[in-house]
């Protein structure tokens, strides 16, 4: 994989009653648990938001909350072509892939809802095929809050 396989990846905090977004470096969208121990130098009072956009094929968010780590995939067919997916899969000990697994989101689909998005939003996000994961997670920083922060540093 090659670092320009990753849209982006950033980390968005709350901190002090506002949001920060750092963007990350793109070898981090490589590896989740690299990732997860980037975000833990973050300060946050809700947990530190991973988000990594790759390749505009799916995406991944990571929330890391002291040593607590939640995930999630938007697309399970990543897992068998793409090592940030794979780590994704190992984390939550998925089977693997069948020639019948049809493109899904998979893993803490809850993983927003106390910031103010609920599991069957983000699915249904997920389930739209004219969206990119780009579009997606910029959707998702709206609704937290973060949009234009996210935008700012995407540039």
């Amino acid at each position: 994989m090659a670092e320009d396989d990753v849209d982006f990846a950033v980390a968005a905090y709350h901190d002090e009653g506002q949001w920060q977004v750092v963007e990350l470096n793109p070898r981090l969208g490589e590896d989740v648990d690299d990732l997860s121990d980037a975000l833990g130098r973050f300060p946050s009072d809700v947990g530190v938001l991973g988000l990594v956009s790759m390749n505009d094929d799916f995406f991944v968010i990571v929330r890391r909350s002291g040593t607590q780590v939640r995930v999630m995939l938007s697309d399970v067919t990543a897992i068998d072509d793409w090592p940030l997916a794979g780590g994704v899969a190992d984390l939550l000990d998925l089977p693997p892939l069948a020639d019948s697994d049809d493109p899904h989101a998979v893993g803490d689909l809850g993983i927003l809802s106390d910031l103010g998005m609920t599991a069957s939003d983000l699915d249904e996000l997920c389930d739209d095929d004219d969206l990119y994961p780009d579009d997606i997670l910029l959707d998702v920083a709206g609704r937290l809050g973060f949009g234009g922060e996210l935008e700012a540093v995407l540039g």
